[in-house]
Parts: C-alpha cells; sequence; structure tokens
C-alpha cells in the first residue's frame, strides 16, 4: 500500500510537467505506436519507490502494463533491470521523467540510509530520521528511510512531545517545561527532552521524560549521560551526524542517532528508462 497523499503528489507532478501537453512526442511519435521500456540501474543502491513509478503510469495510462524486477528494500546493482514498462509509446514518454523523479529521489534515500544502517551494524543502536523533509513528500520520504533499514522519528508535531531548546529558551529550564506540559497532553503521550548535559538529563527524567536528546554533546559527556541512564529510558544522539563518525557515537551505547541528512542531503540515484527497440 502506497503512502497517505501518494496520488495527490503524483496528480500534481503529472499537471507539473504536462499543462499544455508534450508537442516534442506528439509530433514524433507514430499514431497507434506501442513500446517496451526498461528501468535499469546505472549505479548500486537500495530500491525505494518502485510502486509509485508503477503508479504513475496508471494515473497518466491505466493501459499501461508496469511489471516489477525488485521490490523496494532491495538492493541492486549496476545494471540490472529494476521494471519494465509497456503501452502506447507516447504515453510512456510522457510518465517517463515523472516516474524517474519519484524512483531516483526514494532510492537514493533508501540507499543512504542503508549506509548508515551498515556502519552502526552490531550495535544496538538504530538510526533516525527527522521532519527535515522536502515539503508534501513527507510521507515517501520516510517510506525510503524504512526501505533502507531505518526507523521513523515523528510524522508531525502531532504525534508526540518533543521538548527543544527554543522551548527550553521559553520556558526557561527543562524542569519549568516539563511542569508546563504536565496535565496538558494525552496520557501516555511519549515526551522527549532534548538536554546538552548531565544536569539537564537529570532534571529531565525527575520531570517524567520518556526519551532524551543528547544534542551536539561531546562523547565524553554523552557517555556519562549514557552510564547515568543505564537504560531507564531510550537515549538519542543528535547533531551532525555523519557517516565518518556515526559508529563512534553508535558505541557510546545510545539507542537511537538522529541524521538529518536523510533526507536533506542525500544524492538521487541514476536510474534510466530505455526504449526497446
Amino acid at each position: 500500500m502506497l503512502p497517505e497523499g501518494t496520488d495527490l503528489l503524483i496528480d500534481l507532478a503529472i499537471r507539473e510537467d504536462l499543462p499544455g501537453g508534450d508537442p516534442t512526442s506528439e509530433s514524433i511519435v507514430a499514431e497507434g505506436s506501442v513500446s517496451k521500456g526498461v528501468f535499469l540501474a546505472k549505479e548500486d543502491g537500495v530500491l525505494a519507490g518502485i510502486d509509485v513509478a508503477g503508479r504513475v503510469f496508471e494515473r497518466i495510462d491505466a493501459s499501461i502494463r508496469f511489471e516489477k524486477a525488485k521490490n523496494d528494500g532491495e538492493s541492486f546493482a549496476f545494471g540490472d533491470v529494476l521494471a519494465t514498462v509497456n503501452g502506447p509509446s507516447l504515453w510512456l514518454l510522457k510518465a517517463e521523467r515523472t516516474s524517474l523523479n519519484f524512483l531516483q529521489r526514494l532510492s537514493g534515500i533508501a540507499t543512504y540510509t542503508r549506509a548508515f544502517v551498515e556502519a552502526v551494524r552490531g550495535t544496538k543502536t538504530r538510526i533516525l530520521d527527522t521532519r527535515k523533509t522536502t515539503p508534501g513528500w513527507r510521507a515517501l520520504e520516510k517510506y525510503a528511510v524504512r526501505m533502507g533499514g531505518g526507523v521513523n522519528h515523528r510524522m508531525s508535531l502531532s504525534d508526540m512531545v518533543l521538548v527543544k531548546d527554543n522551548h527550553l529558551a521559553l520556558a526557561g529550564s527543562v524542569g519549568e517545561a516539563l511542569n508546563r506540559i504536565r496535565g496538558r497532553v494525552p496520557a501516555g503521550m511519549a515526551v522527549e527532552v532534548e538536554v546538552r548535559s548531565l544536569e539537564q538529563a537529570r532534571e529531565a527524567l525527575a520531570g517524567g521524560a520518556t526519551m532524551l536528546m543528547l544534542d551536539n554533546m561531546a562523547p565524553e559527556e554523552m557517555r556519562e549521560v549514557v552510564d547515568w541512564i543505564a537504560g531507564r529510558v531510550p537515549v538519542e544522539a543528535s547533531g551532525r551526524m555523519g557517516l565518518e563518525g556515526v559508529r563512534t557515537v553508535a558505541r557510546l551505547g545510545v539507542d537511537y542517532i538522529s541524521v538529518g541528512a536523510l533526507t536533506h542531503s542525500f544524492r538521487s540515484l541514476d536510474i534510466s528508462l530505455e526504449f526497446e527497440a
């Protein structure tokens, strides 16, 4: 099942690319022409968005047959066929770029996420995403994170309480922020607090926090907090986490590492749609 809102996003993308037809293809393609196209991987990666790509063709012309060769979450190598399409040549051309835009971007996120997941393999740490997503694409981008083996953090501001630095600046302290929250949020809602010292961590736990975010802490400071927490609540490490240092942080014993780059600094993969003669 595709994430909620996918059809709306696809329809917007189609309208964006075809506001007044395609004069190039409409001039060149012979009436009644039928073609077969193959989605080819031009580099290694992890697949995400193959069903979204197929849905693009379905929305643009229901007569097109789209057949997957691989499923989302699977790894692929250079030269692999990811899917095939058969149908009216004109409509295949009209759907080509839109389908590839979804597939290349989502596979880029899944591939980048998988690199982080592999970097912490053998530790207990799991890789979290953030809300640093492309406006309108959040459900799809977070889906791609899951296909890469990552874990979704909150989908929106409505999902949980997350007290961050600006909230603390307005409230004055961790304890006061938690006092203001108490009784104002639904029972059982998760309450995470961003802390930058062991003292703030102690204050957060005393105030009822159910998860801690260690933001931009030095490794020795993170180790101190993790040792003191001793598993009483989950601990997330955050703050410019890159591939080169993520394993070092994982070895400190944190439960999660959040990586905003998964959805704001990924590189789209090189995938093409090529017609067979």
